[in-house]
């Protein structure tokens, strides 16, 4: 990217929410217009201490709770319907070349995604920060990196962040370079929350997914359409999860009224999912992106869908 955008400009209040899961702190949601994007702040300088917790479901394979116990459930059908798009977006890049099967997984957790990549032909690699999760992997014979700068040399056909980008710190920064690693063909699948769904609109600052800290950034799908065509990049196909809605209403029941309703959460996600039928605003969607068709095009002229 040639000129690094400001996120952090012309910034007005949107929300005040509260930490839930580790340090109890408020912290600011401010909306970049311009963007349509929300922007938490401040951001600690020591955020990777507000990673440093039990209920931080995602660096585990917890099945103490029932809660543990769902997204354990949960996590390995959508695993399946992870390998199945990959494998779909490798059959159609370009039908005159054979590509290869190389995927790299960007926050891959305790390397669940890749263990079953693997176990379908692909080359895989991964990157997780957290060294915990990383032990966590290697257990299952999962080798992850800590960074992409372990990758410089390298493109692969498919990379994937399934939940991460709300998490990096210099986005316009790390979204360039994840294009520098994906080959000519290759597509770029992201998974993140959608503030503008009907879940969060009702749950508001109690709305599970802001996440703040950990969660930089709250994206709207023309916020995600904005950010990849500064790069040249399009999105070629954006695809609901559908389970998300129920997982963040349980959460934000528990936040908002201090227990797990689980009869209201179900309901709160039905109705969700059902108003995104027509809105197209699910709880959270994954954007399958490609390179644009001509690097000469104009940014404006180009549809994201």
């Amino acid at each position: 990217m040639s000129n690094k955008i400001d996120f952090f400009k012309n910034l007005e209040p949107y929300s005040n929410c509260k930490d839930h899961t580790v340090s109890g702190e408020h912290f600011k949601v401010m909306i970049n217009k311009e963007f349509e994007m929300l922007v938490t702040q401040p951001v600690p300088k020591n955020l990777s201490n507000y990673y440093q917790s039990e209920d931080y479901i995602s660096h585990t394979d917890s099945k103490k709770t029932l809660f543990d116990k769902i997204y354990q459930a949960v996590k390995n059908i959508t695993l399946r319907r992870k390998l199945r798009l990959i494998n779909e977006s490798l059959r159609i890049q370009n039908s005159d070349t054979r590509p290869e099967k190389n995927l790299l997984d960007v926050g891959a957790g305790t390397g669940d995604f890749l263990k079953i990549c693997k176990n379908n032909s692909w080359n895989t690699f991964g990157i997780e920060p957290d060294e915990g999760a990383r032990a966590s992997a290697k257990n299952k014979g999962i080798v992850l990196r800590e960074d992409l700068s372990n990758f410089k040399n390298q493109t692969f056909e498919i990379i994937t962040l399934w939940h991460v980008l709300e998490h990096v710190e210099n986005l316009s920064e790390y979204i360039s370079n994840l294009k520098k690693l994906l080959s000519t063909h290759g597509r770029l699948i992201i998974a993140a929350p959608n503030f503008k769904s009907d879940d969060a609109n009702y749950y508001k600052e109690f709305w599970a997914a802001f996440d703040v800290p950990r969660h930089l950034w709250h994206f709207s799908q023309d916020s995600i359409r904005q950010l990849f065509l500064s790069e040249n990049m399009v999105i070629e196909k954006t695809i609901p999860m559908k389970f998300d809605s129920y997982y963040v209403s349980l959460l934000s029941e528990k936040y908002k009224k201090g227990r797990m309703n689980i009869v209201n959460a179900l309901y709160r996600g039905f109705v969700s999912n059902c108003k995104a039928m027509t809105s197209s605003e699910y709880s959270s969607l994954i954007y399958v992106i490609k390179r644009a068709p001509s690097p000469g095009l104009e940014p404006g002229s180009l549809d994201g869908h």
